[in-house]
């Protein structure tokens, strides 16, 4: 116990004492408290679902259309309103295009959902990349 908890002992058992005497005394005795240590926050919860392999290995620059995409959801506040806004675009890696994109109010599995049927809309994503962060949301 440190000092100030020793002086509420000493008070709810009836024994009146200014905590400055209290910690004098504990001083003069060698007693001390011992200090915990503080433990910095960490919110890593181990290994969650499956992670894909990188297959881009930092090598953005893709040779043809559509052979290397690139998504991620973006979350926008709105100065004039409480309200934010989630923008979720899928960029080719050849010209850096923007493909196509969802404009959302929640970062939800619909929003994605409509995004990627609007950027591949047929067949034509056989031999694509799709390159994200592997948020929860992928």
């Amino acid at each position: 116990y440190g000092y100030r908890r020793v002086h509420l002992e000493l008070k709810n058992r009836g024994l009146y004492v200014n905590h400055k005497k209290v910690q004098r005394l504990m001083t003069e005795l060698g007693l001390k408290a011992r200090i915990r240590a503080k433990r910095r926050y960490n919110s890593y919860k181990g290994e969650v679902g499956k992670k894909a392999d990188n297959l881009i290995k930092r090598q953005f620059k893709a040779t043809q259309p559509l052979q290397k995409c690139y998504t991620d959801v973006t979350e926008f506040s709105i100065p004039a309103s409480d309200q934010k806004l989630y923008l979720s675009p899928v960029l080719d890696g050849y010209n850096s295009e923007i493909i196509a994109y969802n404009l959302s109010v929640s970062p939800n599995l619909q929003q994605l959902q409509t995004m990627l049927n609007e950027a591949f809309p047929e067949k034509t994503y056989q031999d694509t990349i799709l390159h994200s962060d592997q948020g929860w949301q992928y």
